[in-house]
């Protein structure tokens, strides 16, 4: 099913009994969880709604729009009487860690608990978890987003959607840099429009809901059943924590620095691999194939190369969201070649330099050869068609070197 989906048919609910919905909130947990859903979203309404008419209202919908025969559906409603502006600091506290870390239902159960929320559980009952940490997410964050959802007629689901593409490239340039994430222009593809068969038909994001809402009503489609306008943390780097090199571990998402230490291989399947090191330790990077172009920018790195990188570490590689040029190598040591002859020398033994077997000249060790480089110093992402949800587009800004951003 989709998480958003239920949050728009709640609030509509509860305006029809007369509530007001101030703001919602779609809020992307941890994705480097292994029991995460496939957005591993959450949502939470600030409303004035009566609390239990609330509660009973998300308990109707969620029996009523769960896939529960999933093994991955395990759903969780909490509804706290206070308006947003009382979170609890302890709930704020939770909500920022898992959003970057792992924890437990057992955690929430007992913030749950000791702020009197109610709360209700289905199947293992995981989705508490990340319900509360909906829940308290206005404490735990400053920086937001927006994204306009467009929802399907429910006799559509699971059919290919009609979106007018030609539409959504041109409202994507007219309001670009404002939205983003709209359409990925190299790969010519629309991917605000999803393939999954949920009731999404489209979903634009960006900075400022009164453009997405114009962005919105430029793209022609299929009749829309309704739209759904949320705060969110996408695209904000919410999942990143800066750490040493030495401190990445598997499960997390991490923002660290190093130099390369073994030069980019590009294996089987096209995936890119290379080491980056601190002297101390080292971790091997990955540019997997679904990030297309960014690959690229990859296999231009070599050894020396000073980097700040960001992604997910998994088996211990980091899945490369992005990164940061530092400082280049522009010189590489080489084997010298003879000057009489043009061949390249040979080892003379172990601290002896080197020599020419025709010639007999001989040189005292390697000599320094320069780089042309491609590259330049700053930030590098992976393209649209390859960003997740939470990881922060470039064009968005706040970055401490020049960007290169994909569109």
């Amino acid at each position: 099913m989709c998480t958003t989906y239920l949050g728009a048919e709640l609030a509509a609910r509860l305006v029809a009994t007369g509530a007001t919905i101030e703001r919602s909130l779609l809020i992307r947990c941890h994705p480097a969880i292994e029991h995460k859903t496939r957005g591993n979203a959450a949502v939470c309404l600030h409303t004035d709604a009566d609390p239990d008419r609330a509660f009973k209202a998300a308990q109707t919908l969620v029996e009523t729009l769960a896939e529960r025969e999933s093994s991955r559906t395990n759903p969780g409603v909490v509804v706290a009487a206070h308006n947003a502006e009382a979170i609890p600091d302890d709930v704020g506290v939770y909500s920022r860690a898992a959003m970057r870390t792992r924890v437990t239902r057992a955690r929430a159960l007992t913030l749950i608990k000791r702020h009197g929320y109610r709360h209700a559980t289905w199947d293992n009952g995981r989705g508490v978890i990340g319900a509360l940490a909906a829940l308290g997410a206005w404490h735990a964050w400053d920086d937001w987003t927006y994204e306009q959802l467009a929802y399907r007629q429910a006799e559509r689901w699971g059919t290919p959607r009609d979106v007018a593409a030609d539409t959504v490239f041109a409202a994507a340039n007219r309001w670009y840099p404002t939205v983003w994430d709209t359409v990925d222009r190299v790969a010519n593809s629309p991917v605000c429009v999803p393939h999954t068969p949920g009731p999404v038909l489209y979903g634009i994001r960006g900075d400022d809901p009164e453009v997405l809402r114009a962005v919105s009503d430029a793209i022609e489609s299929e009749p829309i059943d309704r739209t759904h306008r949320y705060m969110t943390n996408q695209g904000t780097d919410a999942h990143l924590q800066e750490v040493p090199l030495a401190d990445t571990d598997n499960g997390m998402c991490v923002r660290t620095t190093g130099r390369v230490t073994r030069p980019p291989e590009t294996r089987p399947g096209g995936h890119v691999f290379f080491e980056l090191g601190d002297g101390k330790t080292s971790i091997e990077c990955a540019a997997f194939e679904p990030t297309k172009r960014f690959r690229d920018r990859v296999r231009d790195l070599r050894v020396g190369d000073r980097l700040t990188v960001c992604g997910e570490v998994t088996d211990k590689t980091i899945k490369l969201e992005k990164f940061a040029v530092r400082s280049l190598s522009h010189s590489k040591r080489v084997v010298p070649t003879c000057p009489d002859c043009g061949r390249s020398m040979e080892s003379a033994g172990a601290e002896q330099g080197y020599r020419c077997r025709a010639c007999g000249t001989t040189a005292p060790g390697k000599i320094e050869e320069p780089l042309d480089r491609t590259l330049e110093r700053g930030w590098y992402e992976v393209p649209p068609v390859a960003r997740r949800h939470v990881a922060k587009p470039l064009i968005r800004g706040g970055f401490d070197a020049p960007i290169h951003p994909e569109r």
